[in-house]
């Protein structure tokens, strides 16, 4: 007797000439699974006695099903599990021992992209008293055909079936012809995997399912061919006995599955699809959800980060008047100073007081307006209502610095969705920037028009303008525009922020658009209010 007398085929060549395979069926291990444990599921509920060949690949969530299945099989029951020739047995020590590394679902329950050799880690008896049938393992021959395939073959007088997956090699570019057989050569289409994750996908199994008695016999002479070969090459007892014994133990030919068994097998097939289809609706809907709470969470963090900046901002403001402050009393406890030099100092302390109470007003302002913007109640508006108020409190100073001031407000335009003291304050903010920063003899122009769903109020202005490096900057906390005299004393640099604040909340926007000496555009969208 020599190795070439006992060369093994591939199982799922021999299984797709008889079937007569067009088109391979491409599955993923987590439905090879399912049926696997719908077959095992209806030998032990219809309590049938059967013999199990398999090979199965590697890994927890595999033994534990070989596992459940010799806990409930009957007693007249018996496993056969053929194993690669460099797998280690598992012994009794290591049986009794918890897994290393608990599954964690059927998610890793097969390594797709692996060229390794798998096959089940559990192919000893259980030493447990809970153990009903034994399993006896058989050494493959080290380049056996059966390397990349794996099968559950099910002898008993009532219920047959062969279930076959071959693990196509991965595709990889090569100017040499496919040796592969065109019935298992692997398709282009790749499988996602169970979670669903597009950027992860996986080579599919190729896969036969077969009730026919013709398809598992030729299928059960080519395993009697792999465990004579595997014993040419690695030689144990089990397979000895197991061969000196063959015609005993196979006698008969496989016979027609009885029809009660396989509608149990389908219905149970079925039940284990939708288990599964309902886990991965439930993980999509977790996925989602993840997603959401971490676009949550750094939304959060976002503004954490921005409160921590603008109490930074805050306490280096609120430094600047108390160092100057500091500094004018310090001068005028000096008994050399003169009357007019005093009353600079005195003047400079008033000015430094007011500047810092503004300050403090404007930030007590705007945090008030971020606290209460989910709970305010907006209120239909009429910017003919409240436009032409402000402006005529302008037109003094407007006068006074020779600037004309002018607005255009339709009374026909719809109302906007706003509170009548913040669209106020939108527009106190917005004209008293830009009469600050017109010079003399210039024009400021507020005008409104609407634009779809919203109302577009306008404030123009001929003044000194700003930088376009500048345009991002304007709305930030603090904010002074750079090379004017007017930056030290112009106020806390809030306004712009609160104009923002006050249009985000209303459900609106702001945008500038503005060139140096040719002055700004400053445009606020409201949205139409809607009874």
């Amino acid at each position: 007797m020599n190795a070439s007398s006992f060369q093994d085929s591939s199982l799922y060549e021999l299984a797709a000439s008889i079937e007569q395979v067009s088109q391979p069926l491409q599955i993923s291990p987590t439905t090879f699974k399912s049926m696997l444990s719908a077959i095992m599921d209806v030998l032990s509920e219809a309590q049938e006695p059967a013999t199990l060949w398999m090979k199965l690949p590697r890994g927890y969530a595999w033994s534990s099903e070989v596992e459940r299945y010799q806990r409930s099989a009957h007693p007249d029951s018996a496993i056969y599990v053929l194993k690669n020739p460099q797998s280690a047995y598992r012994t009794p020590e290591e049986s009794d021992r918890p897994p290393s590394r608990p599954p964690s679902g059927d998610s890793n329950i097969f390594d797709w992209d692996s060229d390794s050799d798998s096959d089940i880690h559990f192919i000893e008896p259980l030493p447990s008293p809970f153990t009903i049938c034994s399993a006896t393992s058989l050494p493959l021959a080290a380049h056996s055909q059966l390397r990349r395939e794996y099968f559950l073959m099910v002898r008993s007088p009532r219920f047959s079936v062969l279930l076959l997956a071959h693990r196509p090699r991965s595709v990889r570019p090569s100017t040499s012809p496919d040796p592969a057989p065109p019935s298992i050569r692997p398709q282009t289409t790749a499988i996602l995997s169970d979670e669903g994750n597009p950027s992860r996908r996986k080579h599919p199994l190729l896969c036969i399912c077969s009730f026919i008695p013709q398809t598992i016999q030729q299928v059960f002479s080519g395993v009697h061919q792999a465990i004579q070969a595997g014993q040419l090459s690695e030689p144990s007892p089990e397979g000895q006995a197991l061969l000196e014994q063959w015609d005993n133990l196979t006698q008969g030919e496989a016979i027609a599955s009885s029809p009660a068994l396989l509608g149990q097998f389908y219905s149970r097939q079925m039940f284990y699809q939708e288990e599964l289809w309902h886990r991965s609706a439930a993980d999509r809907k977790l996925s989602e959800q993840v997603a959401t709470l971490q676009l949550e969470c750094e939304g959060l963090t976002n503004r954490l980060r921005i409160k921590d900046e603008f109490l930074k901002n805050v306490g280096q403001e609120l430094r600047t008047p108390l160092t100057t402050m500091k500094t004018a009393l310090t001068l005028l406890e000096s008994p050399n100073l003169r009357p007019p030099q005093r009353q600079r100092y005195m003047e400079l302390l008033t000015k430094e007081c007011d500047r810092q109470s503004a300050l403090i007003t404007s930030v007590l302002d705007l945090m008030q307006l971020e606290d209460h913007a989910d709970h305010a109640l907006m209120q239909p508006i009429r910017l003919s209502d409240v436009v032409p108020g402000v402006v005529s409190t302008y037109q003094p100073l407007a006068r006074e610095r020779g600037m004309m001031l002018a607005y255009t407000i339709s009374s026909d335009l719809p109302a906007v969705s706003c509170l009548h003291k913040w669209l106020s304050q939108i527009v106190i903010n917005l004209l008293d920037n830009a009469i600050k920063f017109t010079p003399p003899g210039g024009e400021v122009w507020v005008s409104a028009k609407q634009q779809g769903d919203y109302i577009q109020l306008e404030f123009k202005d001929t003044g000194v303008g700003i930088a376009p490096a500048e345009l991002s900057r304007v709305f930030r906390p603090f904010y002074r525009l750079r090379g004017h005299q007017e930056d030290q004393s112009s106020g806390p640099g809030l306004g712009l922020s609160m104009v923002q604040q006050l249009a985000l909340n209303c459900g609106g926007s702001v945008s500038v658009r503005s060139r140096p000496g040719e002055g700004s555009i400053f445009h606020v969208l409201l949205p139409i209010y809607n009874t």
